[in-house]
């Protein structure tokens, strides 16, 4: 479970993030919506321990997060905006190498189904990162999040700069990782996927989570209309 309770930031005296309660249960796909600045990524560096709470607790299958904790980290994997990768490696080894980290050992057999789950085709296996479009990046990551067995994935922002088809392969496994049964957060600013893959969806304005609904109770004309009334 992933929770927010009472979870404030602030920097310098400005909120960045005001009074968040919040809980995500396993296989919800929870998309947060709101403008630069609105509070998303805050949430998201609060979960990882990269900043440290004001006040209020984030916490992760009821463990409070603390900046560096292991014990917390080993929960989560993180999908940013731009997966970091190592250029001149190809994806089994960079696969190799971060799970190797997380302290698993697999196989090249195994790496290979960890790709082949997450739908990077086999002749890139070998290729070096530094040849990858974003959205096959954007599959090594994921795949290297299934190797660290990960229960939580923090997503800022990962379908920008995609394809029409390559957001819609990273939807359609976002979907299927949801069915496994994983909690997936995701801070974006596509409404539109945001209906198609979510579970929920919350609008944040200010640092305030202003509304929350159902992604099933609602179309995207009607979000998109919710979400510039409350932007």
């Amino acid at each position: 479970m992933l929770q927010a309770i009472g979870l404030t930031k602030k920097y310098q005296g400005n909120v960045a993030l005001n009074n968040l309660n919040l809980t995500i249960e396993p296989g919800e796909i929870y998309c947060l919506l709101g403008q630069n600045g609105a509070g998303k990524t805050t949430v998201i560096n609060l979960f990882l321990g990269f900043a440290e709470a004001t006040s209020g607790e984030a916490r992760v299958n009821g463990l409070v997060v603390k900046p560096g904790d292991p014990d917390v980290k080993k929960f989560l994997a993180y999908i940013p905006e731009v997966v970091m990768l190592y250029e001149k490696l190809n994806s089994l080894e960079n696969l190799d190498f971060f799970s190797k980290i997380a302290g698993f050992n697999y196989s090249t057999k195994e790496l290979q189904e960890f790709l082949i789950q997450v739908g990077l085709q086999p002749d890139a296996f070998y290729k070096p990162l530094g040849n990858y479009s974003k959205g096959m990046r954007q599959k090594v990551g994921i795949a290297i999040a299934l190797a660290k067995n990960a229960d939580v994935l923090l997503m800022d922002e990962p379908t920008s700069g995609l394809d029409p088809k390559a957001t819609n392969e990273f939807s359609d496994l976002v979907i299927r990782l949801g069915k496994q049964g994983k909690i997936i957060l995701m801070a974006t600013h596509d409404l539109f996927n945001a209906v198609n893959v979510g579970t929920k969806i919350g609008i944040m304005r200010h640092g305030i989570l202003v509304h929350e609904v159902l992604a099933s109770e609602i179309n995207a004309s009607d979000l998109q209309k919710l979400y510039l009334e409350t932007i």
